[in-house]
């Protein structure tokens, strides 16, 4: 690995920007309609890109990983958010159903084996779907590793990384009456579906914010002020799946269940500084992955825009290519 230069954009290392060649909604069935894209090269090597949240959404940068010549670029947004529909729904809106819709992505494009590349949830779904069907994965590329487990909801809902970041965490916990503040997936999650807009949206922009706070490694702790639109969306999704659990049926699954990707390589980029996802997730599972290479970025933090990130996942593409 080169050694970090310091904090060039990440559009230094990505790939000139390119527009999609096919964009459709695709039925997925329960009343949801996916957003679908393909760009790059249709005869291409496929790769499918799962974005984080949950409830995040696909973004044109998600594009830029990749030599459009030789890969064929898939993207699509996830039950509910981006430019799915119905917006910020949880009806029916489960892993099992993502990890469904997905097989239903493959094969409506006529697709035998993708490569699988996402980071944070991103990565979570797809160790839940490369375990759950494995002979569709040619390789998975995973970046901030999220296991899922209690806890590592603990560590970012409960307290833990409050240790490092005090002031945010006062200002994430303290709009919750102090006897709520055993639970705060469960508190807010009761004011995300409270019915009252206003409230909704209130503690939708708390929730978002806090995650954006901690993205980087040269974060200021502000985190902005999330989109209303998007907002909504990923605090709802995202505490509806973690209230849930991710809907997995043990604490641990995916890290227990790894033996059913042993036949898939990997390739896993994580932040040293990753507050969000913090390393030792990612080490676990490369320690009981057979052909998982870990890289570990010395400088960074938990966002795919992160240089060093940024740098080191084209690279890794562009092994797996050739090139």
């Amino acid at each position: 690995m080169d050694k970090f230069t310091g904090p060039k954009s990440a559009a230094d290392y990505l790939y000139p920007p390119i527009e999609p060649y096919d964009r459709r909604m695709l039925d997925v069935g329960d009343g949801h309609h996916v957003y679908l894209e393909q760009s790059g090269n249709p005869d291409g090597a496929p790769v499918v890109v799962f974005h984080g949240g949950p409830g995040g959404g696909c973004s044109p940068t998600m594009r830029r990983y990749f030599e459009p010549r030789h890969y064929r670029i898939i993207l699509f947004d996830q039950r509910g958010c981006g430019r799915s529909r119905p917006h910020a729904s949880v009806e029916a809106n489960t892993t099992w159903h993502l990890v469904r819709d997905i097989e239903l992505i493959r094969k409506t494009l006529s697709i035998d084996k993708w490569t699988v590349f996402g980071g944070s949830w991103g990565a979570t779904l797809a160790l839940i779907y490369a375990q759950s069907h494995p002979k569709a994965v040619r390789q998975l590329i995973l970046r901030g590793v999220f296991l899922a487990t209690r806890a590592e909801l603990d560590w970012f809902y409960g307290g833990g990384v409050g240790r490092f970041w005090p002031e945010l965490w006062q200002r994430f916990q303290g709009i919750i009456p102090e006897k709520e503040h055993d639970d705060l997936i469960a508190a807010y999650n009761r004011r995300l579906f409270s019915g009252d807009p206003a409230e909704e949206m209130a503690f939708a922009k708390a929730w978002s914010r806090w995650e954006n706070a901690l993205a980087t490694v040269r974060s200021d702790g502000d985190g902005g002020v999330a989109d209303g639109h998007y907002a909504r969306a990923f605090a709802r999704l995202e505490n509806h799946y973690f209230i849930n659990r991710v809907f997995l049926e043990r604490d641990g699954q995916i890290l227990e269940d790894v033996g059913k990707i042993d036949n898939i390589p990997g390739v896993i980029v994580q932040g040293r500084y990753d507050m969000i996802c913090p390393p030792a997730a990612s080490y676990a599972l490369a320690r009981k992955w057979k052909k998982a290479d870990l890289r570990i970025i010395p400088v960074a933090g938990h966002a795919l825009s992160e240089p060093g990130i940024s740098r080191e996942l084209v690279r890794a593409m562009d092994q797996i290519a050739g090139l």
